[in-house]
Formats: C-alpha cells, sequence, structure tokens
C-alpha cells in the first residue's frame, strides 16, 4: 500500500526537545513552571493580546470563557454554526441554549445580517445572548468589523473561536485578538501542537486570574486545601507547554508551508469547471491551515465523495466540511437562523490533505491523481 498522506498532521521543529530535556532536567514535570509562563507570554505577544492562560484544550478554553461571563442554566449563547462542536459543546456544559447562525458566502462564516437578526429576535422573547462566539473557519477570518459593531451595538462579548486560525490576520490583527476572548487549540492536527492543549487569550486580567484559578481546581488561597467555587483540572503541563515554546519557533514557516499548499492547489485545480476554493476577503490573510474547496458534480463530472473515495483509495486522506451543528441529531431542538449556505457547503465541500509533512513526492501523488481525473 503506499505511505499514507494526512489531511494535517503534527511537524516537529526540532527545538521541541530541547525544552522537554530542560523540563526533565530541572524536573518541572508536574503542571505549571516556567515553560508554561514563558508559552503564555509569547502567545500573547504574539497574537496581540496582554494576558493568556496556557490550558489542556481549546474546548477548556471556551468552557472558562462562558463561566467567566456568568453563563447559566437557561442563558442563550450565540454560536456559529458551520464548525466543529467543541464550539458549540461548552454551551451546553453550563446547561445553557446554543442560538445557532448560518454562514455568509464570501468567507463561510458567521454571517453579520443573520445574526442582528437573531439578537434582536431573542431579545424580543426576552433573551437577550450572554455571549457571540464566532469561529475563523479553516483559518480564514470572519467579517469582524461588522460582527464586532453589531455586538458592541448590543452590548453582548465576543469569544473569539481562532482554534484553526493561529497566525491569520484581518485588517494586519491577528485573529485572536478582536474579542473579550481568544480561543486557540494545539490539537495534533493544527498548525502547531502541543500534543493536546489550548489557550485563553484577553486583554483583561482579571479575566486570565479568574481562568487561572478555575483551571486549576479552584483552590482557595489557604494552607489547607479549601474551595468556595466548582475548578476544574484544565492547566497545561510544563512538558506540553514546552514543546509549544518549540514549535512556536517553527510557526511563520508553517504558515508559509501552508500557502504553497494552497497554491498548489489553486494550479491544480482551478482551471476545472465547478470547483471553488474557499473565498478570502481582501483584507484578510489566512493561514490555509486546511485548503478546502466545493465540488459542483453538474459541471465538473464527478462529485465530492467520488474525490474523496478516489483519495482514500490511494491512502490519501481527506475529510468532507464540517456538518453545520444546527443539522447535528444532539442540537435539532436548538434555535437557528439560517439561510441554506452552510447546509450547501457541507454536501459538495471537501477539506483537501494539507499536510506540512508532504514532501514532492506526495504532491506527485496527488498531481498523477488529479491528471488521471481531468
Amino acid at each position: 500500500m503506499n505511505k499514507k498522506i494526512w489531511l494535517s498532521s503534527p511537524n516537529m521543529g526540532g527545538e521541541e526537545l530541547t525544552y522537554i530535556h530542560e523540563a526533565f532536567d530541572t524536573n518541572w514535570i508536574a503542571p505549571l513552571g516556567p515553560h508554561v509562563n514563558n508559552f503564555e507570554k509569547e502567545v500573547a505577544s504574539y497574537v496581540g493580546t496582554t494576558h493568556a492562560a496556557a490550558l489542556s484544550s481549546g474546548t477548556a478554553a471556551i468552557h472558562l470563557a462562558l463561566i467567566i461571563l456568568g453563563v447559566k442554566a437557561g442563558d442563550e449563547v450565540i454560536c456559529q454554526s458551520f464548525t466543529f462542536s467543541a464550539s458549540a459543546n461548552p454551551i451546553v456544559y453550563q446547561q445553557a441554549v446554543p442560538v445557532f447562525i448560518d454562514s455568509e458566502k464570501e468567507t463561510w462564516n458567521m454571517d453579520p445580517v443573520l445574526l442582528e437578526t437573531a439578537i434582536k429576535g431573542r431579545i424580543s422573547k426576552g433573551k437577550k445572548p450572554k455571549a457571540v462566539i464566532v469561529v475563523h473557519l479553516y483559518g480564514q477570518p470572519a467579517k469582524m468589523d461588522e460582527i464586532t459593531s453589531i455586538c458592541k451595538h448590543y452590548d453582548i462579548p465576543i469569544i473569539e473561536d481562532a482554534a484553526e486560525a493561529l497566525g491569520s490576520l484581518y485588517q494586519n490583527k491577528m485573529a485572536g485578538s478582536f474579542g473579550q476572548f481568544g480561543i486557540l487549540s494545539f490539537n495534533g492536527n493544527k498548525i502547531i501542537t502541543t500534543s493536546g492543549g489550548g489557550m485563553l487569550l484577553s486583554d483583561n486580567e482579571n479575566y486570565i486570574s479568574e481562568a487561572r484559578f478555575l483551571a486549576t481546581q479552584a483552590r482557595d488561597d489557604a494552607p489547607h486545601y479549601q474551595h468556595s467555587h466548582i475548578g476544574y483540572n484544565y492547566r497545561m503541563s510544563n512538558v506540553l507547554a514546552g514543546i509549544g515554546l518549540g514549535q512556536l519557533k517553527v510557526l511563520e514557516k508553517r504558515v508559509k508551508q501552508k500557502n504553497e499548499i494552497y497554491r498548489f492547489y489553486v494550479k491544480e485545480l482551478s482551471e476545472i469547471p465547478g470547483i471553488h476554493f474557499q473565498p478570502e476577503l481582501k483584507n484578510t490573510k489566512s493561514n490555509k491551515w486546511l485548503t478546502a474547496v466545493t465540488i459542483d458534480a453538474i459541471h465538473s463530472g464527478f462529485s465530492r465523495e467520488d474525490l474523496r473515495h478516489i483519495l482514500n483509495k490511494e491512502n490519501i486522506e481527506s475529510r468532507p466540511l464540517w456538518k453545520p451543528m444546527h443539522l447535528q441529531p444532539i442540537f435539532q431542538s436548538a434555535p437557528a437562523y439560517v439561510n441554506g449556505t452552510s447546509e450547501k457547503l457541507f454536501q459538495n465541500g471537501l477539506c483537501l490533505p494539507s499536510d506540512t509533512n508532504m514532501n514532492q513526492e506526495d504532491f506527485s501523488r496527488i498531481h498523477n491523481i488529479f491528471k488521471s481525473l481531468f
């Protein structure tokens, strides 16, 4: 069987082991330690926020953001529908109600028009949303000018899910720095990884202090173990933060590689009728975490599933675009403001292998598959 080509696998830069060995040599193995502190500072500096808390996952970061914003049982939180379930699940952790918003066609992210419609609709029912969770899908920033303006007008805080968008820019400002909270993920498939981990970002020092407190089991300042709040085991370990410090050194290289992969696919596929790439606004720069396309079978002569099965037969991983949250069985009763955009994207969209570990032989294999098709 041919060598596996992954969608997006971890790619070590070489200096991670230096930090890991340092953690072992100094016996900073348990959670927290100097690597955690430095990782937080470097990520916050890179993104352009003043504070950060290194956590066990991006999901944990969203959960803590909701807790800090006071989201409780019965509250409503607006969430982008076209996303991974980790954007929405923490809403339910709080026994709150997700209200899903469909996408617009220019970025595939949250539609600002539907967002305002939903806010007005929920307020008219006496349910002003407690927060808005907006996502930068596959690295492409959402329309943050419009979304920020709307949320400011209605005084609703933004949780900016930039899990897929580290290194992306909107009007020369880094994704993750627009909301009251920014969320990052360092899962194994992300542009840089700590094996598993995430980050909560904010310019509000009190928010991050509270996040760190809650993430370490909410232990009160006492000589014995005393707890006045429910806490969580959400902190990142010093060893994993060491991996993150090593990964940060190659972040810009990874962004460049991801964009080179995107340009490879544009060259290979842009002349094929019926194939369209995820749009990118002129004032944005996507990290191109995953190259995503839609395929119109009527014009191309083959469907999304046809191409996916052909790639899979050759041991090449690809993946359909996210199934919208408002179509997920677990969220079928949740309120949703839809326009059909994300449903069409899900039906016709495919994430192409965007692995920075790919070599020239791998690109040649993909090229030959496309050549045989077209």
